[in-house]
């Protein structure tokens, strides 16, 4: 058989040999890092506006609208910033960063996709059923997490340039306000994410659906601080905002797992599917009273060489032993 023959045949359970395996990593990686490279170049030459995107929101919340020299004439006291790039090749490292992440981020559907290619053909058909669920939450969770972070960033500078004194300029330079905005947003993406790894606990036996119903207490607290860490506005509704979804999950995810857990009960009591091993109990037990068994009567014995030479020459005439023993050493 031809070897393009038998790379057709695949084992329906996924198995292969290392070799293989690892070929089809090394094309998996291939193929992400060509798609971040492609939508790299892409985003390269348009990231004066995703620069813009990410900045305009502070801009419009705490921008100088007119220069330094002009606000410094003024009598009222109003603290703005300007947003600055320090060094000659700032702004083409600047450019790099920005074309990278976006490359990362907007070619996520294709890198998570090899990933998910090459992980896929070892999986039960529920745990493909559960990661397909984990995939298409988790993506709209993080992404409600990262509108929250850029609406509440205007509010979070205006906070923070409020505690400018009295005659001081304010520059921010580029770089490390990008780089507060994108851990506002991981941030953020993540802190939505915490009731689907709560649920991905409870799928896998570490947690169970009552446990997370008993820290309820603890839980609205610690959502409630965390929420008023990272929004330092003096607005209660902003804080709000971010808890009141971020404790809806959690009952949610609380919910699911209680519903889960009776689901698992009910399917413990039926047996193991077609596709899963049973549980085996290897505890070691008692074998009980052992029962003698009876020798057998031993077999009859075999007469000797010697004692066959000796009957011959007692019993037998001449000449018949000679040719007795001829015949054997013959044999």
């Amino acid at each position: 058989m031809s070897q393009s023959a038998r790379s057709k045949q695949k084992d329906p359970e996924g198995r292969m040999p290392l070799a293989e395996h690892l070929r089809e990593l090394r094309n998996r990686l291939a193929k992400a890092v060509l798609a971040i490279l492609v939508v790299t170049i892409a985003a390269a030459f348009s990231y004066k506006g995703i620069v813009n995107f990410f900045t305009r929101p502070v801009l419009d919340s705490v921008g100088c609208p007119t220069s330094f020299a002009d606000l410094a004439k003024q009598t009222a006291d109003t603290a703005c910033a300007r947003i600055t790039i320090n060094g000659l090749l700032a702004p083409f490292t600047l450019a790099l960063k920005v074309s990278l992440m976006a490359g990362v981020v907007l070619a996520s559907p294709v890198w998570l996709y090899q990933l998910w290619a090459f992980v896929a053909p070892g999986l039960h058909k529920h745990e493909r059923k559960y990661a397909y669920a984990f995939v298409g939450a988790g993506v709209p969770l993080f992404f409600g997490g990262a509108f929250f972070a850029y609406k509440v960033l205007p509010t979070t500078a205006r906070v923070l340039i409020d505690f400018t004194p009295h005659g001081v300029d304010n520059l921010l330079p580029l770089d490390d306000l990008l780089d507060l905005v994108t851990r506002m947003v991981v941030v953020f993406g993540l802190s939505f994410e915490m009731p689907l790894l709560l649920v991905m606990l409870n799928l896998t036996g570490v947690l169970s659906g009552r446990r997370m119903l008993g820290w309820w207490r603890g839980m609205i607290m610690g959502i409630t601080v965390f929420s008023a860490v990272t929004t330092p506005s003096t607005d209660p509704l902003t804080m709000l905002a971010l808890a009141a979804p971020i404790w809806a999950l959690y009952f949610a995810a609380v919910v699911f797992s209680l519903l889960h857990d009776r689901r698992k009960a009910r399917r413990e009591a039926a047996g193991p599917g077609d596709d899963e091993i049973s549980d085996l109990d290897l505890t070691p037990q008692s074998i009980g009273e052992v029962e003698p068994v009876s020798a057998g009567q031993a077999p009859p014995a075999q007469p000797d060489a010697d004692d066959d030479h000796a009957d011959c020459e007692t019993t037998r005439p001449e000449g018949s032993c000679s040719r007795a023993e001829d015949r054997r050493g013959g044999l």
